[in-house]
């Protein structure tokens, strides 16, 4: 089995077509790819995809190219236009599908365009390697604004398009470097918002969270399936209480140390709930072949008994996991967002 091909970020890409397009500017010359310096001293080489004078300065771009990473950028146009300025800094702005930061909590401030720190310092350096001069880099991600609907940019309160990352330059194949960034600024916006977040593994969860609770968006965190990458994220940040809230076909995998729940990575739920089912009600759990068949052949009190257990074992594997920094409380729902089950005290989200 050959090796899988390592791919750029969208900062790397954002830093070649800002280097490329000042090289136009500069001397005049539209260059077919560019090298630029990545964090760790490397230098890579990009290809170019156009390069061309515009009426303020000149604008280049570079075609993402993510390797063999699922990448939602894959195959996107990374653009930068630059402009003279009349300081001496480089400065950004937010172009066609680059995002805009609103809230606090970010690594970059509100009303900056959402071009994180290490991908800042790499355009810069590749600007730097041409010009001294004050200039301005404007930042287009085309299609960047569709796809900012299928991340968790709306939540984090970045408007208008997808971020610039990057903290390597390097996409390396079928890593979660992405999704544990995404993850972290996530609950970096929830500890600068609010003081008592909700974490759900998606969307059933997050409606559910709105329908039963007193939350605003930016207190719901979606986690996916890294429970345990989360859990130790959220334990570094003051928080007064903590909300586990999701369906116990994910939630039952953390009580026996299944802290990324995802099918192919961690065992089923299954034999969790049968057991417990049987320890708690005295007979098998009818022959269902999922744990939301389990609980709907349960009538309505023995299935908050079945519920309540269970949410009682996760809240005590997730505060065990978080070494007693607060207590947790936990929410099982149904995969209609109905409630199953609690456990802790709700009164911060009710």
């Amino acid at each position: 089995m050959s090796a899988l091909r390592e791919g750029y970020t969208t900062g790397s890409c954002a830093a070649a077509a800002a280097k490329a397009a000042v090289l136009l500017l500069v001397e005049g010359r539209a260059a077919q790819s560019v090298e630029i310096s990545l964090p760790d001293g490397r230098r890579s080489r990009l290809a170019v995809e156009h390069v061309q004078r515009t009426r303020d300065g000149a604008e280049a771009a570079v075609q993402k190219d993510a390797g063999d990473d699922p990448d939602v950028t894959n195959g996107l146009r990374i653009a930068a236009a630059v402009a003279w300025t009349e300081g001496m800094e480089v400065e950004f702005a937010a172009g066609e599908g680059v995002g805009t930061v609103t809230k606090p909590g970010l690594a970059v401030s509100p009303g900056e365009p959402a071009i994180n720190p290490g991908p800042r310092r790499m355009i810069r350096e590749a600007v730097r390697e041409v010009t001294s001069r004050g200039i301005r880099v404007t930042v287009s991600m085309i299609g960047g604004r569709e796809l900012a609907a299928r991340t968790f940019n709306p939540r984090l309160g970045i408007t208008g398009g997808l971020s610039i990352l990057g903290t390597t330059g390097i996409v390396r194949p079928f890593s979660c470097s992405a999704l544990r960034e995404s993850l972290r600024c996530a609950l970096n916006v929830a500890a600068a918002a609010v003081r008592t977040p909700v974490l759900v593994p998606g969307h059933i969860g997050e409606r559910a969270a709105m329908r039963h609770f007193r939350v605003a968006p930016e207190q719901i965190v979606e986690v996916g399936n890294d429970w345990g990458f989360a859990l130790d994220e959220a334990a570094r940040h003051p928080f007064a209480a903590l909300l586990a809230l999701g369906h116990p076909g994910k939630l039952a995998k953390l009580t026996e140390g299944g802290w990324d729940t995802h099918s192919r990575r961690s065992g089923s739920a299954l034999p969790i709930v049968v057991r417990m089912h049987a320890d708690l009600l005295g007979r098998p759990a009818a022959g269902a072949p999922t744990v939301e068949g389990i609980f709907a052949a349960l009538g309505t009190n023995e299935k908050k008994r079945l519920g309540d257990a269970l949410a009682a074992a996760v809240q005590q594997a997730v505060g065990k996991r978080m070494e007693g920094r607060f207590n947790p409380a936990v929410v099982l729902i149904d995969l209609g967002g109905c409630l199953l089950g609690k456990a802790g005290d709700l009164e911060p989200w009710l």
